[in-house]
């Protein structure tokens, strides 16, 4: 059953153009505490990110919040994680954030945790969205809502990300280049690795409402690589705009992605008899990590793409680690939501325990080429199941044989249809890709598709 306003992570969209209103917005935060904020006293932690209109939606869910007799504990800009995070520490019923992620700052959006800190399920969502559809409603004065501030979650919170490495490691000597995106980490990251004796040069980290990702973080690595080419550092860490992926750049400039990062940490596992299960990845993982995992006898499954289905799979199969291509990296035995300064941390000690660098850690997985190719189209979902589009795709899935793979999906948060072609032949891919991508842009042109 779809559900109405809820995407992959949440709800994230223009602002301005609903849902993204604050008029919805205060609806939001009222169908949220009559859903999840029950019984008296009950408390909702909301944070955000440092878009501008941040501080429009905070107000927003406040008074939603209150006026469903929800106590509203206001944590300011946090990245994304530390709401999970800081939710379960103060015995919450939800957290909130208000973030639109690696996006721009034009958009923006709200996704929420449970009170043990993870993705909520699609039956609360549901009953949210039900919500939402009926007249709001505004308790009586006395039993309102209150609202405050936590004056020291940030502290909370860089004291949880040192502790998800050994007090036995020590950073000392240690140059690193970190990108905070001109996002919500811009505060914590650079005090976490400077506590833990990190020599750290930081960009991207003045941010004004209007900058968030602009040129900087996991989606735009190139600043970084320059940077850490000019410091000499050690290794680069981008973060993106709430701080739940990353990606990272190693001393000779290049860019290590999530596939390569998830592989370091599960094979490092593997050889301090800590590994738990397998390793779950997406469709977009790249094939050159399922079978570096499989060489070394590690299982591997795919989910569907987001992180909140990497989760499911992961708690299915009882598993420790997963994550995403982008830098959506998940260590159960540390958190319970992907966590880019703490899977960086993961990294930083894999390489001051083994005394090996970044750039020769990747070393063991040779990625197979991948060609994407973003379609933007305003149609619906079924716009790639035309008959032009599958012909395409066949044929391109027979010239790659067994030795690659097509995907075509919808963007669970733009208006996109992402195409994918994977093989071993990177020019073919890369025509392959292209060919595809074609008969998509074709067909999103047409006002009715062959089927």
């Amino acid at each position: 059953m779809s559900k109405k306003y809820f995407g992959t992570d949440g709800i994230r969209g223009l602002v301005g153009k609903p849902p993204i209103t604050a008029e919805f917005v205060l609806k939001l935060g009222w169908a949220v505490g009559q859903v999840l904020g029950t019984g008296h006293g009950s408390k909702i932690l909301v944070g955000k990110d440092t878009r501008i209109s941040g501080y429009m939606f905070e107000s927003a869910l406040q008074a939603g919040l209150s006026a469903a007799g929800v106590d509203c504990h206001l944590l300011g800009p946090m990245p994304t994680p530390a709401i999970a995070y800081l939710t379960q520490t103060f015995r919450a019923k939800a957290g909130i954030v208000i973030s639109a992620s690696h996006n721009h700052f034009h958009d923006n959006g709200i996704k929420f945790f449970s009170s043990e800190g993870t993705k909520l399920f699609d039956s609360l969502e549901r009953a949210i969205e039900d919500m939402i559809d009926q007249p709001m409603t505004t308790k009586a004065s006395v039993d309102l809502g209150k609202a405050g501030r936590i004056k020291d979650a940030a502290g909370r919170y860089i004291e949880f990300c040192k502790s998800s490495i050994s007090s036995k490691i020590k950073l000392k000597g240690l140059k690193v280049v970190l990108d905070c995106a001109h996002g919500a980490t811009y505060h914590i990251a650079p005090e976490v690795f400077q506590e833990l004796g990190a020599n750290v040069i930081t960009i991207g980290d003045e941010p004004n409402g209007l900058n968030i990702n602009d040129g900087f973080g996991a989606t735009d690595t190139d600043a970084l690589a320059a940077k850490v080419l000019e410091e000499k550092a050690d290794l680069g860490i981008a973060l993106d705009g709430d701080g739940d992926r990353v990606m990272m750049i190693d001393h000779l400039g290049n860019l290590v992605n999530g596939d390569e990062l998830l592989f370091i940490i599960a094979r490092a596992a593997l050889n301090d008899g800590e590994m738990h299960g397998g390793v779950v990845g997406t469709l977009m993982s790249n094939l050159g990590m399922e079978v570096a995992l499989k060489d070394l006898g590690i299982g591997f499954a795919r989910s569907n793409v987001g992180d909140r289905y990497v989760m499911e799979m992961m708690k299915e199969k009882d598993w420790h680690y997963g994550g995403e291509s982008s830098g959506h990296i998940i260590c159960l035995d540390k958190t319970t939501t992907g966590d880019g300064i703490v899977a960086a941390l993961q990294i930083v000690a894999v390489m001051m325990k083994t005394g090996i660098s970044l750039a020769d850690l990747r070393k063991g997985m040779s990625q197979f080429p991948q060609r994407m190719i973003n379609v933007k189209t305003e149609l619906s979902e079924k716009a790639w199941e035309d008959k032009s589009v599958r012909k395409a795709v066949a044929s391109a899935e027979q010239k790659l044989a067994e030795s690659g793979r097509v995907l075509l999906r919808p963007s669970g948060t733009e208006s996109l249809v992402r195409v994918m072609v994977e093989g071993e032949n990177e020019e073919l891919v890369n025509s392959l890709c292209e060919d595809i991508s074609a008969e998509v842009e074709s067909v999103s042109t047409k006002s009715c598709f062959s089927l």
